[in-house]
């Protein structure tokens, strides 16, 4: 098998990688509406004669097809961006007041789009067959479960997948790697407290919703304290309390929204059982009653050990051992990518992107969020040297 230096091809393509990127960061466009971005990808890959699709209404599937029958191998990005005020003073900020690429899916679709010319370039020296998956709306509602619904991973059927995101908290060079459990699952909740309001001054006549409400935010905390074991991280976090109109009147309703997070599917059942028990407990014993609104959000992500292994195995061998960084922790945030890891086999890492020298540190889903672009032709590197060299083992 011919050796490729893909970290040479990725260097040979930077400043377009730059420009694609810099591009996409000063046009932002929010989930579902990302026609000008879906658009541009879409003239990119034809230009390069690869075959696309849209579908979801801005996601792309990408067809590279190799020099004969063999196994499939997609890679994903995504590519919205979010509700969000870009305050740096850089030449590429953002062009779109109140909307800003603030989680890297700038960087994820032009190492995507590079990769797609690399691989492009060698098509005739593997078997089988490269899906590019530009996701739309992962920040939001998770786009990959209605690209799955939609077939993305059919025709032809995906037998692996491979996915990366950009980080904050690794150097430029280096990859986070992690065997199992990659990011949690989430439940966004509601629950809705109703009592009877009346008079501050007479409580007795009134069934106080917010007291029966403020010690359910207490109990709660107890399940990720006492319920659950402290090797699994977890959270509950209570991010809205509304009720009341005025100081001196019990009103007749509160609301509570939050989250929960957790890593393992078991500790997922469990926290949302537990969470119903606890409030309508507490409900019965301070007569308010109490309705849930308990939503299934993204599943945790799950890594396939062979994936981990063969991803293991290459990005050492582009980056030098001493660059690959295992068993990081996992991350409390979540990830659609989950809907096509729990479908298919697959691969997802942390792509450092820091630079502390050119004070590029500021974190994820801020307003001064930015990437170290030499980052992204390591990028480039390690999902075109991921896919071919699948492809070629199998």
């Amino acid at each position: 098998m011919e050796k490729i230096d893909f970290l040479l091809e990725a260097e040979l393509i930077r400043n377009e990688v730059i420009e694609n990127r810099r591009y996409f960061h000063q046009y932002p466009e929010i989930g579902f509406e990302e026609f000008n971005t879906s658009k541009r990808i879409v003239e990119y890959l034809n230009s390069l004669g690869i075959e696309t699709n849209v579908i979801c209404g801005t996601g792309i599937v990408g067809i590279i097809k190799g020099s004969g029958d063999g196994p499939v191998v997609a890679l994903r990005s995504d590519l919205d961006a979010l509700p969000l005020e870009d305050r740096k003073n850089v030449e590429y900020s953002s062009k779109v007041k109140g909307k800003m690429h603030a989680c890297g899916h700038d960087g994820h679709m032009s190492i995507l789009m590079g990769a797609a010319k690399v691989l492009n370039k060698y098509k005739d020296k593997f078997k089988g067959t490269v899906k590019l998956i530009f996701e739309p709306a992962e920040e939001t509602v998770g786009g990959a479960q209605f690209m799955i619904k939609e077939g993305a991973l059919e025709n032809p059927k995906v037998d692996r997948i491979i996915g990366l995101h950009v980080s904050e908290l690794l150097d430029s060079g280096t990859i986070g790697l992690k065997y199992g459990v990659v990011n949690a699952a989430s439940n966004p909740f509601k629950i809705i407290v109703k009592g009877r309001g009346g008079h501050g001054a007479h409580p007795e006549d009134s069934i106080d919703p917010i007291v029966a409400a403020c010690n359910m935010v207490n109990s709660l905390q107890t399940i990720v304290s006492r319920e659950i074991s402290p090797h699994n991280p977890s959270v509950i976090t209570i991010g809205k309390f509304i009720g009341g109109t005025a100081p001196n009147i019990i009103p007749e309703e509160v609301v509570l929204e939050g989250v929960i997070r957790t890593i393992t599917k078991e500790d997922r059942e469990y926290a949302v059982k537990r969470l119903k028990e606890i409030c309508t407990s507490i409900g019965n014993a301070m007569r308010v009653k109490v309705e849930f609104d308990i939503t299934n959000g993204y599943p945790c992500l799950y890594n396939s050990d062979e994936m981990v292994s063969f991803g293991e195995k290459i990005s050492k061998e582009i980056l030098g051992e001493k660059n690959v960084i295992l068993d990081i922790p996992p991350s409390m945030g979540v990830e659609s990518f989950a809907y096509f890891a729990e479908a298919v086999p697959s691969l997802f890492y942390f792509l450092g992107t820091r630079n502390i020298l050119k004070g590029i540190t500021h974190p994820a889903h801020g307003s001064l969020f930015d990437l170290d672009e030499d980052g992204l032709v390591y990028g480039v590197a390690l999902q075109s040297a991921l896919a071919f060299n699948y492809l070629n083992s199998n």
